[in-house]
């Protein structure tokens, strides 16, 4: 199993990590953060993150943390 961690109050955002999530479990918030935009929540509910990093990899503000269990 594998699972995202993002910080809210970070995220500008710029929504690059929604646009490179291949299972789309990356979606925008509704609520504004501390910089008052319109950041992003993971949603996996069905557990189909597979930790493939891009959306860590592409984030420009280093907010997403990336874990996989063994």
């Amino acid at each position: 199993m594998a699972y995202i961690k993002i910080n809210k109050d970070r995220c500008k955002g710029c929504l690059l990590c929604l646009a490179n999530c291949p299972k789309g479990l990356i979606v925008q918030d509704k609520e504004l953060n501390v910089r008052g935009v319109q950041g992003v929540i993971f949603k996996d509910d069905n557990q189909e993150c597979t930790g493939c990093s891009f959306c860590a990899l592409v984030c420009p503000d280093v907010a997403i943390e990336v874990y996989k269990d063994e």
